[in-house]
C-alpha cells in the first residue's frame, strides 16, 4: 500500500511537472555538470535569466538557488501562463453563455426546509462524526496583510471580550461537536482530525501558534499542519522573476492549491488510515463558520454527492459575489463581474421576492473521499488564473532591487471551485444557510465598516444574544456598552445547551464560557 501511496504521488507529481524525473534533491552546490544540465532546460524554455547573478553568488546562495529551481519544470510555467493569458474555449465560440439556477433535486435551504428534515440531517451527521468518518480541511494560507498584520490571519483576534484568535474560536468548534457526538453516543472517544493547510511564509508562525496554546484543547496527533504549493512569479513579458539575486519570486498557488496538496503532503494517506468518508473545507476568515457542521455533512451524504456547497442569499443584485450556479449545463461559480446587468436583477419565477440568482459562493464546502482519491486523475488539468500585481524584483540588466508603483507582473493561482463543472450533476449539491448564523469574513482593516474586525466582532455577539433570548434569557446592555453577548463554543456549537440562562439576565458585553 505505502508503496502505490508513493507511486501515486510521485505520477501526480510528474503530470503537473513539479518535479524532476532525476531523483533526490541535491542539498549541495551542483558540480559543473548537474548545473549545466539545469541551464540549458531553462535556456531550451528561454527562461536562462534566473541564472543571470549566479557566478557572482556565495556558495551557500548558488546551493539555494540551484535546490530552489531544480523541482520546477520552466516549460511547464510557461504553458500555464499561457493558457492563462488566453484560456482555451471551453465550448463554441459562437454559442452564447447559458446560465441557469442549479436544479431544485440539488439544493436545499435551511431558510425554508422542513425542521424535520434539518433535524434529520443534524442526527445522521452527528452519528457519521461518532463512527469518526468526518474530517475537517481549514484553508488558512493568507496573512493579515490588510487587517495590518504580518501574521496568520487565524492568528487574528477580532475584538472580542475572550480576546480568543480565529483559531481558537474553530477548534473549540471542532472540540464541541466531538462532545456532543461523544455524548450521543456514549463513546469514549471521537475525533474529527483538523488539517490546517498553509502557505510558505504562513506555515511556521501557524505550527507555532499551535504548539504555545497547546492546541486549543485538541490533542496534537489529529491536528496535521501542511503546506500548500508555490508557483513562480511572471513578468509581463512571461519571464520568470527573481526576487534577489539568489532567489526566485513565488508566490501561493491559490486555494485550488488544495487539491495537489492533499496528494503530496500525505494528508490523503492520513485520511485513508483513518477510515475518513466525509470532509469539510473552509476558510480560516469566516468567524461564524461552522466547523464539521453536522447538518451539512448530513444532508451531503444523504444525497451521496461527491461535492456540496454552502452558499448564502445574495443581499441584493449588485452586491459584488460570485454565484454557484449552472454553467452551460454544469455546476460552476460565475464570478459578479461576469453577469450582466439584467440577469443579476432577475427574479424566481417560484418566489418573485427573491433573485432568480442569489447562491452566494462563501467557499464552505463538502468533499466524499472517494471523490478525493481521484485527484491525480484530474488535478492536471484544472486551469490556472492570473492575478495582476505589483512584484518586487530584481532588474537583471543593472541587479537593482526594484519596488514597482504599478503591477508590473502576475501570480499564477487555481480557484477551489474549478472543479465542479467537472461533476456530473446528481453529485453535486447546494445548502442555502443564514447568513448571519454562518457568514462573517474578515477582509478589510479595522474602521472599514465592512468585513472589518468591527462586523465580525459584532456579529458573534449578536449570534449569542440570539441564542439566549430563543432559551428565554433577556440581554440588557447601559449606556454606550456593545448590545450582544460572547457565547463559547466549549459551551455550545450552535445554541444549544443554554437552557440554564432561562430567565436570567445578563449585562452586555458578556462572555459565557460556563454554567454558573
Amino acid at each position: 500500500m505505502a508503496a502505490a501511496v508513493k507511486d501515486t504521488v510521485n505520477n501526480l507529481l510528474e503530470r503537473l511537472n513539479l518535479s524532476s524525473k532525476d531523483e533526490g534533491e541535491p542539498k549541495r552546490e551542483p558540480s559543473g555538470e548537474e548545473l549545466k544540465g539545469l541551464q540549458d532546460k531553462y535556456k531550451k524554455a528561454g527562461q536562462e535569466q534566473v541564472f543571470t547573478f549566479y557566478d557572482s553568488l556565495s556558495t551557500a546562495e548558488k546551493a539555494s538557488l540551484y535546490e530552489q529551481l531544480y523541482p520546477i519544470n520552466p516549460q511547464y510555467i510557461n504553458e500555464i501562463t499561457e493558457k492563462a493569458l488566453h484560456p482555451p474555449k471551453a465550448y463554441d465560440e459562437d454559442q452564447e453563455t447559458k446560465v441557469e439556477p442549479l436544479p431544485d433535486s440539488a439544493v436545499a435551504s435551511i431558510l425554508d426546509s422542513q425542521e424535520d428534515d434539518i433535524e434529520k440531517w443534524y442526527e445522521s451527521g452527528l452519528d457519521l462524526i461518532a463512527e469518526n468518518k468526518v474530517a475537517v480541511i481549514l484553508m488558512a494560507g493568507g496573512q493579515g496583510t490588510r487587517l495590518g498584520s504580518s501574521a496568520p490571519k487565524g492568528c487574528f483576534n477580532i475584538g472580542l471580550p475572550s480576546e480568543k484568535s480565529l483559531f481558537q474560536m474553530q477548534a473549540e468548534r471542532i472540540w464541541k461537536v466531538q462532545q456532543l457526538a461523544q455524548k450521543k453516543h456514549g463513546k469514549g472517544s471521537v475525533v474529527v482530525p483538523w488539517y490546517v493547510m498553509t502557505s510558505g511564509p504562513t506555515r511556521g508562525p501557524t505550527e507555532k501558534f499551535f504548539e504555545e496554546h497547546k492546541y486549543f484543547g485538541l490533542e496534537k496527533e489529529n491536528v496535521v499542519i501542511f503546506e500548500q504549493g508555490i508557483l513562480p512569479c511572471i513578468s509581463n513579458d512571461g519571464k520568470i522573476l527573481l526576487e534577489s539575486k539568489s532567489k526566485v519570486a513565488v508566490a501561493p498557488d491559490g486555494n485550488g492549491g488544495i487539491y495537489q496538496a492533499l496528494v503530496t503532503s500525505s494528508v490523503l494517506s492520513d485520511m485513508r488510515k483513518r477510515g475518513i468518508e466525509h470532509i469539510h473545507a473552509y476558510c480560516v476568515d469566516n468567524c461564524l463558520v461552522k466547523v464539521a457542521d453536522p447538518v451539512f455533512i448530513g444532508f451531503a451524504a444523504s444525497k451521496d454527492v461527491d461535492v456540496a456547497t454552502k452558499v448564502v442569499r445574495k443581499r441584493n443584485a449588485k452586491e459584488p459575489v460570485g454565484l454557484i450556479l449552472l454553467k452551460n449545463g454544469k455546476p460552476d461559480v460565475v464570478e459578479y463581474s461576469e453577469i450582466d446587468g439584467h440577469t443579476a436583477e432577475a427574479k424566481d419565477s417560484k418566489q418573485p421576492d427573491l433573485l432568480k440568482f442569489r447562491a452566494a459562493n462563501i467557499v464552505n464546502h463538502y468533499y466524499s473521499f472517494r471523490f478525493l482519491e481521484t485527484i491525480p486523475e484530474w488535478a492536471h488539468h484544472l486551469p490556472h488564473h492570473v492575478a495582476r500585481k505589483k512584484i518586487p524584483y530584481v532588474d537583471t540588466q543593472k541587479g537593482e532591487t526594484i519596488k514597482p508603483e504599478k503591477p508590473n507582473g502576475i501570480k499564477l493561482e487555481q480557484f477551489v471551485f474549478d472543479v465542479f463543472p467537472r461533476l456530473d450533476l446528481d453529485k453535486f449539491a447546494s445548502m442555502e444557510v443564514k447568513r448571519e448564523d454562518e457568514f462573517s469574513p474578515l477582509k478589510n482593516a479595522k474602521g472599514t465598516g465592512e468585513d472589518d474586525p468591527d462586523t465580525s466582532k459584532r456579529d458573534i455577539l449578536q449570534q449569542g444574544k440570539r441564542w439566549i433570548q430563543a432559551k428565554g434569557g433577556v440581554v440588557v446592555n447601559e449606556g454606550d456598552s456593545e448590545d450582544g453577548v460572547e457565547v463559547s463554543p466549549l459551551i455550545s456549537y450552535a445554541g444549544e445547551g443554554l437552557e440554564f440562562l432561562h430567565d436570567k439576565e445578563i449585562k452586555a458585553p458578556a462572555v459565557i464560557e460556563k454554567e454558573d
